[in-house]
């Protein structure tokens, strides 16, 4: 059976029970913080279980897309290690439990094919219990499983909780016992290999408190509404149903590890077993190009692009990985061309969107591969040369310092540095390459989450929301209201009240304040509440449904329960307003130009000002942007109506509205359309007609990221306000150059070439200077011991590589049989810098240019024997440094 049938088939099963289908949120679309994908079906139902939101069923079914980042070191080191997969997932809640879920579950795997389900045989299937979980074992005596066959397990296997305060509860698992040649018997318990695990239900029939880890949550009780939540692994049936004892070999994996067994001339020999076989060596490499190929297909499908940071960080590693095994297999050629229209073909069956978005995934994959090539040739020549010091120096790991050269200059990722040195025998000093990124990154994390949380305790905002419900946001149709102060919070837990000159959080029942979100800055103002005022400088949602008002206290006393007056900044919210509409266009227009793989990559709308960042491989041609402008414009001019409405996504998706890759959305959606312009998803506020926006001018596109490009324009007063001081200065520049303003870009292309062409006969003059005089120093050698030693400064200002053709051109009018040194300083920009040059004889003498320059540089500067150079001292220590590489001659 193959697995887009083995999908249908659970749908369609939990369905005709009632269930209600959910679409797999796309890969990214989590709002928890310490998780980068989903790598659980239950995830986005998160909410629901936690009761922090209602859903609008009692019972759910879903096909969930899933990632696991730890494993990624683990792929092809077993058959069942893989990054992506698919977990098959029914819920309830509060509805059905333990007297529901297990007679569903059985009926689906052992119904016969011909009626629709995957005709297991109900002899191979074990179910196990929690130890005390007498309600559970007496269910599935119920539908006809022998008492022999239900385990009795303990909390390591048969306890589900999320590890924090909340709903846990006993599990239930279901094994299949694939036969004597794959194991012992006995079942589960004995021997998994045999035994595979292929469904799991949770009851959470639990609540846990605050506890210091992981097994010391105290259980408080049993929940209100008991809830299940149930996940059968998709590969993992797949294997089952098609014969077949790895994941790898599933209908959907293994098509492409021939295509790349065949590119590389290998073969894939593990047909059995759990562990890759030592006869086959190459297979642990083929399974890393399969599971990985597949997995970046499916998070560049769901929006991700290679990055250096998060989310694209990791898919840019999946994706490196996968081109690096693919090359030590042999295969030199680009393999992504070959490799990704396979996996494609494998799982459209199950995500038709990937066909059709197949010309845009397929854009930034080759395009990464592209550059990877690149930084493979360049970095990889840096690290062979590295590891080779290394071991000549004796020393067991590659230092940090080298590692983080590697990143920053070359781009070389620090896994892959570690996975070389491995393979090389030698470790990497991987702490002192994390500090010396840490400084930077932790500012970063900081200064984003002090933006969001403002360093708050997220459980004091929790308390807020469970307290009094979701706040009511009203600003879509008032800019001003009267409202109830819910909560007053100062540094991260709730007080009464807070006097003048209090920076604090205020929570409302209702307010019109926009809270910061989908690229739109938030809305500013005042609150006044009885004989107080605040002023509000920014809005956050810190947890979904509360909205919180940031504020210095000007006068008097806020106290919570009294009744205060928002009235939000008016001007700033129009401005905002309108960058927001604008952002839309430019969207629109920019798809119209480019295609449909131009989607929004992130945005910022402020006060007369936007921000655009989308997602193209290549740059954008100026008469492209001149034309999208000028297409914006006159969707301005048309003075179009801008109109908001909630609709299903089902009904948004008919009428062809935009959505942004990676967002989550909820089964009713709010649509923006500007006439039938622009259609697109969206939670902001917008202008009223189009021609309200005035102007929009574009002021540059460039590059943000790999495959990601940016578009920054002014709207409004501020372009025009643009447009008036570039006119001014084009005026002033016709005065001074004497032409007409439209010839002012010719005349000062022409100047620029003429200073140019001024400035390199300078360099040749000053570089004639610089060497005019090397015959005469290099007569002028002294000796010191032997060696014919010249030291001299250059012209003030020299060029550094003139600097250094003097020393070379000095050392070659000296005999070469005479063993020769040449040192010279020079000053430029208030520092000093010294180039060694030594000939053969005195490097015959024991004497290397760079340890000539390490001794008079303390340590610093670098090179080779015969030429070294290095700087950073004070411009007035040139003439010690000369002195010093006397000195260290004399001393050699």
């Amino acid at each position: 059976m193959k697995t887009a049938e083995i999908k249908r088939r659970y749908l369609a099963h939990f369905e005709a029970n009632g269930h209600t289908v959910v679409p797999s949120a796309p890969l990214p679309a989590i709002s928890d913080p310490n998780l980068l994908f989903v790598n659980a079906g239950m995830v986005q139902f998160v909410p629901y279980f936690l009761g922090q939101q209602t859903p609008s069923y009692r019972r759910a079914v879903s096909v969930q897309k899933c990632i696991r980042t730890p494993d990624i070191d683990e792929v092809g080191k077993t058959s069942r290690h893989g990054t992506f997969f698919q977990m098959n997932g029914n819920f309830s809640f509060g509805d059905y439990f333990k007297d529901g879920a297990i007679p569903l579950a059985w009926e689906l795997v052992t119904k016969p094919v011909a009626e629709g389900g995957y005709g297991l045989d109900p002899e191979r299937i074990w179910p196990t219990v929690y130890l005390d979980d007498d309600e559970a074992f007496q269910i599935w005596r119920s539908v006809g499983v022998p008492a022999e066959r239900i385990v009795r397990r303990g909390k390591a296997d048969n306890f589900w909780s999320m590890g924090i305060p909340g709903p846990c509860g006993p599990c239930s698992e279901l094994f299949y016992d694939r036969g004597p040649e794959y194991g012992r018997e006995g079942g589960p318990a004995v021997d998994e290999d045999r035994y595979m695990e292929f469904w799991n239900l949770v009851f959470m029939q639990y609540e846990r408190g605050p506890g210091t880890g992981k097994e010391s949550f105290p259980i408080l009780g049993d929940l209100p509404a008991k809830n299940i939540d149930t996940g059968m692994g998709l590969e993992r049936m797949a294997s089952i149903l098609q014969g077949v004892d790895n994941l790898y070999e599933i209908d959907e994996v293994r098509p492409i590890l021939d295509r790349a067994a065949e590119l590389t001339g290998k073969r894939y020999g593990a047909r059995s077993g759990h562990v890759a076989s030592e006869s086959h060596p190459d297979d642990v490499r083929l399974r890393v190009v399969a599971d990985h190929v597949r997995t970046a297909l499916m998070l560049i499908g769901d929006g991700v692009t290679p990055t250096n940071e998060g989310r694209g960080y990791v898919l840019r590693r999946i994706m490196r990985r996968a081109i690096r095994a693919v090359r030590l297999l042999g295969y030199q050629e680009r393999a992504l061309p070959e490799l990704l229209p396979v996996a494609r073909d494998c799982m459209s069956p199950s995500y038709p969107e990937l066909a059709e978005e197949f010309d845009r995934i397929s854009q930034y994959a080759y395009a990464e591969e592209d550059a990877f090539l690149a930084t493979l040739r360049a970095g990889t020549t840096i690290l062979d040369t590295a590891i080779a010091e290394t071991k000549s120096a004796g020393k067991p790991a590659l230092s940090g310092d080298k590692a983080f050269q590697l990143h920053d200059t070359y781009g070389f990722p620090i896994d892959l540095t570690l996975e070389i040195a491995a393979e090389q025998g030698l470790q990497v000093d991987a702490d002192g390459f994390r500090r010396l990124m840490a400084d930077q990154r932790n500012r970063a994390k900081a200064d984003a989450q002090a933006r969001k949380t403002g360093h708050t305790d997220v459980s004091a905002y929790r308390s807020v929301l469970d307290a009094g419900g979701a706040v009511e946001f009203t600003g879509y149709t008032e800019l001003n209201r009267e409202s109830r102060v819910r909560a007053v919070l100062a540094d991260g837990a709730q007080v009464g009240a807070a006097v003048e000159g209090d920076t604090i959080e205020l929570v409302l029942d209702t307010t019109p304040f926009y809270a910061e979100g989908g690229g739109q800055q938030p809305d500013q103002g005042l609150i006044t509440v009885g004989g107080g005022q605040v002023e509000v400088f920014d809005v956050q949602q810190p947890v979904p449904g509360l909205i919180v008002h940031r504020a210095r206290v000007l006068r008097g006393e806020v106290r919570a329960g009294e009744t205060g007056y928002a009235e939000i900044d008016v001007s700033r919210r129009r401005a905002i307003s309108r960058s927001h509409t604008a952002t839309h266009l430019v969207h629109q227009t920019m798809r119209n130009f480019l295609g449909e793989s131009a989607t929004q990559a992130g945005s910022l709308n402020a006060p007369g000002r936007l921000r655009f960042d989308f997602n193209t491989p290549t740059g954008v041609a100026p008469s492209v942007l001149h034309d999208v402008e000028q297409q914006v414009n006159e969707v301005l001019l048309a003075d179009l109506e801008v109109h908001a409405f909630i609709t299903s996504q089902e009904e948004a998706r008919r009428i062809g509205a935009m959505a942004l890759f990676g967002e989550k959305y909820g089964e009713r959606v709010r649509v923006v359309e500007v006439g039938d312009y622009a259609r697109e998803l969206c939670g902001g506020t917008h202008v009223a007609r189009s021609a309200q926006l005035g102007l929009v001018k574009i002021l540059s596109e460039a590059s943000v990221g790999s495959g990601v490009r940016r578009i920054e324009a002014l709207v409004g007063m501020d372009a025009f306000g643009f447009l008036a001081r570039e006119h001014l200065l084009v005026s002033r520049l016709a005065e001074l150059f004497r032409v007409p303003g439209d010839q002012v870009a010719d005349r000062v292309e022409q100047t620029v070439t003429q200073l140019r062409d001024a400035e390199k006969e300078l360099e040749k003059l000053r570089a004639q200077l610089v060497l005019g005089g090397a015959a005469a120093l290099a007569g002028q050698a002294k000796d010191v011991r032997g060696v014919a030693y010249v030291g001299t400064e250059a012209p003030e200002g020299a060029a550094g590589n003139d600097v250094r053709t003097l020393a070379q051109e000095i050392r070659g009018k000296i005999d070469p049989a005479r063993p020769a040194v040449v040192a010279v300083a020079a000053r430029a920009n208030g520092k000093a810098s010294l180039v060694v040059a030594v000939n053969a004889a005195a490097r015959g003498r024991g004497l290397a240019a760079n340890d000539l320059v390490k001794a008079a540089l303390s340590g610093r500067g670098g090179g080779s024997p015969d030429v070294a150079q290095g700087g950073g001292l004070p411009a007035a220590e040139a003439p010690n440094l000369l002195l010093t590489v006397e000195k260290a001659i004399a001393e050699a």
